[in-house]
């Protein structure tokens, strides 16, 4: 199936900064709708989508909703407006940026700093840090604080756009996974073996939290996270650095800085790919971590956990960048897991 390139601009662009996910749950609650047997939303904001299976047995796929961004924080005299980090950032991709400050309206504005030309030759060798920033929306404070205020959200700017055979963006990570669950409920025309719980988690990106409200109230016997991973395989790296490399394939997770998948649903995985001729790739993660972790120690008897993950080069940058046949690829594996999940012997040891 060839992939949906409006949709995922769509889902790519709408905000939802972690703690303010309500206009992109608004999006997956509409996409997913027509294909689930119930849809609900928690009073976290994570979105349940139930597609029930032939048993009772429960396998909960996640993908989290929110991107990173930021909160207002001050707007002075002036009207330039300070801000706090809603997820992690490299401060000195944030230079010449715009980003769009959500208040009663929309304001458009650009991130700024000082500038080179009076910077004390000290300063320039300093790396530049958040507080350095600011936004300028052009506007004074009295016209300003019509729309603005402290607590409302920011979110980058930066369109989806196809280079080669990639797709670049800002927030694919992690929107990419948000359309890959999608794409896999409405694909999934059969009922499959087990009830099937597509999760779309709120507040990743400051601490996994929407994935430990969802696993401990779902209580799933499997979990299958998608997410983004790193791909350092741009010139530079060394080959024990790049985690995963572009157009590889899907890659199968087998540990990332909080979870150490279990070996059954890693093996499960990779047969199910070679079985269906699915082109993959392993990934080990040294830092960081995803939804995996804390759906993994939210089921009563513990949760067989694995996760499918799209390689991913400029993570938490605005032109994050993913390979369109590891995206299709992430969607076929994960519906052939789905599908087949009573097919592999689970018990052994």
């Amino acid at each position: 199936m060839p992939i949906d390139i409006k949709l995922l601009k769509a889902i790519c662009a709408e905000p939802g900064t972690s703690g303010f996910e309500r206009r992109i749950r608004n999006l997956v609650v509409k996409q997913v709708k027509p294909y689930a047997d119930s849809v609900e939303i928690d009073a976290m904001g994570n979105v349940i989508a139930l597609k029930k299976g032939k048993t009772d047995d429960r396998l909960m796929i996640t993908a989290h909703m929110d991107e990173i961004g930021f909160i207002v924080t001050h707007i002075d005299d002036k009207g330039f407006i300070r801000i706090h980090t809603l997820g992690g950032f490299d401060p000195k991709t944030l230079t010449a940026q715009r980003v769009i400050v959500h208040g009663k309206k929309d304001v458009l504005g650009v991130m700024g700093c000082k500038p080179i030309h009076v910077m004390t030759a000290e300063e320039r060798r300093k790396s530049l840090t958040i507080p350095d920033y600011f936004i300028d929306t052009g506007m004074t404070k009295k016209e300003l604080s019509k729309y603005v205020s402290v607590g409302d959200s920011v979110t980058r700017v930066n369109d989806l756009v196809e280079m080669g055979d990639c797709l670049n963006s800002k927030s694919l990570d992690n929107r990419v996974s948000v359309y890959i669950a999608i794409e896999a409920l409405k694909n999934l025309k059969k009922k499959p073996p087990c009830d099937t719980y597509f999760t779309f988690t709120v507040q990743e990106e400051v601490g996994i939290r929407g994935a430990w409200v969802s696993g401990h109230r779902i209580n799933p016997k499997f979990v299958i996270n998608v997410d983004t991973t790193i791909a350092f395989d741009t010139p530079g790296s060394k080959a024990e650095e790049q985690i995963t490399r572009l157009g590889q394939g899907t890659a199968i997770k087998i540990m990332d800085g909080r979870t150490l998948c279990d070996y059954r649903m890693i093996e499960y995985m990779k047969q199910t790919a070679k079985k269906a001729r699915i082109t993959w790739q392993p990934e080990i993660l040294p830092k960081g971590g995803t939804d995996t972790s804390a759906v993994q120690l939210m089921g009563q008897d513990g949760v067989i956990a694995g996760a499918l993950s799209i390689p991913t080069r400029n993570v938490h940058q605005s032109v994050e960048m993913v390979h369109k046949e590891d995206v299709q690829g992430t969607i076929d594996l994960l519906l052939e897991l789905v599908r087949k999940m009573d097919k592999y012997d689970w018990a052994h040891n």
